[in-house]
Parts: C-alpha cells; structure tokens; sequence
C-alpha cells in the first residue's frame, strides 16, 4: 500500500506562471487517463471475438457465455471495492498497475486452448473463467483512478463536457478490438503457429492487444498527475471559483473505508442510477458482446465481423460528444432528460435491427445507431454518480453504479441470460429482452429528475 499512498501536497504556487502551468496540466492529466482508460478496452471484451474461432473446437455458446460473464461479475465487483482502494491512493500509479496487470492475465488466455485443449473441455472452461475473471477484475481498476483525477482537475461547471471527451477513451480502444483481431492474426500469427490457421486468432486476439496495452500503461504513468496540490496548485474549486454543494475541506481529506461505504450506500439517488445502470449495460453488451456472433452466423467472414465491431465503437464517440453537449447546455446540468431521451431513440434501432437480421447493411446501420445513442447514457450515469457524492468518495460512488451494470446489467443479463435465450428460443426473444431493458432504465432514471431540478437550483 505504500506504493500506492498518494502523494504529499506541496507548498500552493500563485500568479501568472503557476495559472499557466495549472492549464498546461489539466491537459496533460486529461490525455493521460484518456490513452489510459482506452488501453484498459484494448484488454477488455476480447473474448468476444475469440467466441466464433472457439466454436470449431467444440464450445458451445452457452459456456461460452459463462466465461464472458465473469469478466463483467470481477469488473462490477472491483469497480467497486477497488474504488474505494483508488480514492486514497495514488491515480498515477494505480491506474498502470491495473493495466499490466489486465494485460498480463489477457496473454495467458492462450494456454487454456494451446496447452489444454478441448480435448479437456471442462478444465479449458475452467481456466478461460479464472483468466477472464483476472482480467475483469484488474480492468475495474480503470475507472476509479480517471474519475478521481477528473473531480480534482476539473470544476462541476465544466465535468460533463470533459468528462463526454473522456468518454470516448474506450470507445477508440474498444474500436481497435476488432482490427487487432483480425491484423495481428495475420501480421504475426504465422510467426508462432506456422501453417496452422486456426490459431492465429490467439495471438491477434490476446497476445497483440496485451503487449500494446503493456506500452500505453508507461505512456500513462509519464502523463498523469494525481492531485493539484500534489504538484504545488491550489484545489479547483478555489481555482475555478465552481464548487458542488457537497464540497467542503473536508472533501480534500482522505476518508477511511468505512465512511466511504456510509456516504455511498445511504444515498438512495445513487441507487436510481445504479438501477438503470444495470439496464443499460444489458443493452449495451447485449447488443456488443454478441455481435460478432449473429454476423458470423449470417455468414459474415471474421474479418468484416471485426469492422463491424469497430464502427459500433466509433458512432459512440458522435453521441457521446452530442449527449454531453445537450446535458450542460440545453437540459443545464440535468442529466436524466438526455439519458431518457437516447434510450427511448435505442428501442426503435433495436426493433429495426431485429426486423433485418438478415439484411447485413441494415444489421451494420442499426449497429452504428445503437452505439450512436447507448454510450451518451452510458457516460452521463457516472458523472451523476461525481455529481451527487463529494470527490473524496467520487470513484466508490461511481463504483456502485458500475457494479450494478457490470454484475447485474452485464455478466447476469447481457451474458448468461441472452446466452441461454439465443440457444434455446431464438435471436429474437433477446431482441425483445433488450428493449424491455431499455424500458426500465427510462422509469429509474425518471425517480432522478426531481432531484436534479434541486441540483440545478443549487449550482446557478
């Protein structure tokens, strides 16, 4: 723990010259967890796109899912205990050691299916769930450290146009998911298997995308800086002149666990959001995780399957933008109107989608449609968890609704249950699944409203 203490505030500089080196910080920091978080993406899903490849070996979808669900249930359990681990430690560090860690446990996904084989099925299943487990668990250390490195650096006026820049992080690093794939199988694939094509896929899908995430980690580490007074700068509210009502100087203070966990978990707002986190993050891996799947069921080669992963990713980056702008400066400050809004546009591309499923230029539009709208929602429920607890407590509270999504909305949902659906009734009852989801993340986010017309109140 000593490696990770945060840093000791250093005597506050003033004046022109320190008001310079503040901005030219900002930016630093805010490119640092940007190329951070999007190397967390690139170790991320990954067993997505190794499920078709899995397939010839004689797994089926059903324990397939089982594996993809425990990187959701590790991510949604450490986005939350290990956030309350990042608001008293240090975010430039805690953020790479999470990375190489997540990286390392995604190079080691090889041995269950080269050194195992599926000729030991139950232990291979067994070893791609403890691996996937490590590699969930070790990405949940992703998210806290950027969001507390975001409520230091960056005023409550200015969080949600930063925080939907921000945002964009894991779409660029979960875009390059599916090209790694597919070049990395054929740049080095022949490297390590020779003629044997089928197991390229190892290297494009695990090994290629650990040694780049192990790169940007050090790239991370130069660029990020934890704390504003750790480098000799006075807090942002006092710079900004902006504070949220929950700001004191006791917000400046490291809390002990306990009284984390008691400011978290007595909010019930936060148990709103939390709620409709789940549904939204059944929509969003619901609809991202099984992709590659349908596509390549319909005949789509692997390849033109990643690309079609990569434009999901990319149309995220527009909405986000969009969804962003529209919180702070149509809606002022509320998020729960836009978040609504984008999730009643997801229930007609998701029944579009479901009506041409065997129209692959419709398939491919609706993709872009849903990653368009998903991700706005996505990113506007974690700066309502910064907004509604004080900085001190940001990444727990932020946690909370990540592991709503991640264990309920994700591993449980997403996962396991539209796994079992698509084998046993069809493709379209998950369709109908998920915008039953998109449904109840309406009604929760509908219990915030009035709250946030107070928040509104309280900021002008």
């Amino acid at each position: 723990m000593a490696f990770l203490t945060p840093p000791a505030y250093k005597p506050e500089q003033t004046g022109a010259e320190a008001d310079a080196r503040y901005k030219r910080l900002r930016w630093q920091v805010f490119i640092g967890i940007f190329i951070g978080y999007a190397g967390f993406y690139i170790v991320r899903k990954n067993f997505s796109m190794a499920i078709p490849a899995l397939a010839p070996f004689g797994f089926e979808k059903g324990e397939l899912g089982i594996v993809l669900s425990m990187n959701a249930i590790a991510y949604g359990f450490s986005k939350f205990l290990m956030a309350s681990i990042s608001d008293r430690s240090d975010a430039r560090r805690f953020l790479p050691l999470g990375l190489v860690c997540a990286a390392l446990s995604m190079l080691f996904m090889i041995v269950p299916i080269q050194w195992i084989g599926a000729q030991n099925k139950t232990l291979a299943i067994v070893v791609m769930a403890a691996l996937n487990f490590l590699v969930g668990w070790f990405n949940g250390m992703g998210w806290p450290p950027c969001g507390r490195v975001m409520t230091h650096w960056f005023s409550i006026k200015e969080r949600g146009t930063w925080m939907s820049f921000w945002n964009c992080a894991h779409n660029v690093g979960g875009a390059l998911v599916g090209p790694m794939a597919a070049y990395g199988a054929v740049w080095f694939g022949s490297w390590f298997y020779g003629a044997d094509e089928k197991m390229y896929f190892l290297i494009g899908t695990y090994a290629f995308p650990a040694a780049v995430a192990i790169l940007v980690a050090v790239i991370a580490y130069l660029m990020i800086r934890d704390t504003p007074q750790s480098c000799g700068l006075p807090a942002i509210e006092k710079w900004s002149g902006s504070a949220s009502k929950n700001y004191s100087e006791k917000a400046e203070q490291v809390l002990s666990t306990g009284e984390i966990f008691k400011i978290v978990l007595s909010n019930k707002f936060l148990w709103y959001i939390a709620l409709a986190n789940a549904f939204v993050y059944m929509v969003r891996y619901g609809c991202l995780d099984w992709a590659p799947t349908i596509l390549t069921e319909k005949g789509v080669n692997l390849k033109d399957a990643g690309w079609a992963y990569f434009a999901y990713e990319i149309a995220a980056i527009p909405g986000t933008i969009i969804c962003g702008w529209l919180s702070d400066k149509v809606f002022q400050g509320r998020r729960a109107l836009p978040t609504i809004l984008f999730m009643a546009l997801l229930i007609v591309a998701i029944w579009v989608y479901m009506m041409n499923l065997d129209n692959l230029s419709v398939v491919i539009g609706c993709l872009i449609a849903i990653g368009f709208l998903i991700y706005g929602p996505v990113m506007l429920i974690g700066v309502q968890a910064l907004d509604l607890a004080p900085k001190n407590a940001a990444g727990t509270a932020a946690g909370l609704t990540g592991f709503m999504g991640y264990v309920l909305g994700t591993a449980i949902l997403a996962n396991i249950v539209i796994g079992y659906v698509a084998e046993n009734a069809g493709w379209e009852w998950t369709f109908y699944l998920l915008m039953g989801a998109c449904v109840l993340a309406i009604v929760f986010m509908a219990l915030t409203y009035k709250e946030e017309q107070y928040l509104v109140k309280n900021r002008k």
